[in-house]
């Protein structure tokens, strides 16, 4: 059986280790999405508007995966304390004006994603809030065996729905992560619902290896998601429905299918 490789390419945000304040990336780490710099171990990083972001190697177990995140992690918080900043895990922050004069902290949805459900491509964010800047988690599966937007749709089951209850934070939906956003790929497919929360803890990390394979386990087997639960999980992301999310992950639990 094709062995699954799972990547990921995590946003984060800086912080002023006295002031606290969010402080751009820009013109502090390097690297560009056309050209993104080494760390060392096979992964890389860039800046992002203001984020930094780093991609990791596919990794083929769990072990590799949370090795790759863990060191990538490691690695940033070490340069930024040298310039006296910290790593933050929100996923949304606020920026004062002076850290988006630079051209690039205006950049937003430089590619197209688009939403498994509707196979419709997403509408270019907009920020309502101009201050406004968000990180993302993305995963990466290297899987031909399914359709991308297959695959997308079953990982919001076992990774979107979950989240509503794990990620204290909806307000980056106001500008990505909506239920079924993926991107197509050479190698299978990027899930972008996601954010950066799943960053927090060793445990978090090894979660979302595990639940990416379970997606997959779960289309092997012949398993496919009916319309009234595509409904469901729609909404449940969509509209950080907690109350709905604890309802299909109690489903699947009766079904012997655990979603965290």
């Amino acid at each position: 059986m094709t062995q699954v490789l799972v990547g990921a390419d995590p946003e984060l945000f800086l912080t002023d280790m006295n002031s606290k304040r969010f402080i751009s990336s820009i013109g502090k780490f390097g690297g560009t999405k056309h050209k993104p710099k080494s760390i060392g171990s096979g992964c890389l990083i860039q800046e992002d508007n203001v984020a930094v972001e780093f991609n990791i190697p596919p990794s083929k177990s769990e072990e590799e995966f949370v090795k790759h995140i863990e060191y990538s992690l490691a690695t940033l918080a070490d340069r930024a304390r040298k310039m006296d900043l910290n790593l933050s895990f929100t996923a949304t922050a606020n920026f004062d004006d002076d850290q988006l004069e630079h051209p690039k902290a205006k950049e937003f949805g430089c590619e197209p994603d688009y939403n498994a459900w509707t196979q419709m491509r997403n509408p270019r964010p907009k920020a309502i809030d101009y201050s406004l800047r968000s990180c993302g988690g993305h995963i990466h599966v290297g899987c031909h065996e399914f359709d991308p937007f297959e695959m997308a749709r079953t990982m919001d089951l076992f990774l979107g729905v979950p989240s509503i209850t794990l990620d204290p934070n909806s307000k980056r939906r106001e500008l990505y992560g909506q239920a079924g956003a993926c991107r197509r790929k050479p190698y299978g497919v990027e899930y972008r619902v996601l954010s950066n929360f799943w960053l927090r803890t060793h445990a978090e990390i090894a979660w979302v290896f595990k639940q990416t394979q379970r997606s997959i386990e779960f289309l092997r087997i012949g398993n496919r998601l009916n319309v009234d639960d595509g409904i469901m999980i729609q909404e449940s992301i969509n509209t950080s429905n907690i109350s709905l999310a604890n309802k299909l992950m109690e489903k699947y639990d009766e079904l012997g299918i655990n979603l965290l």
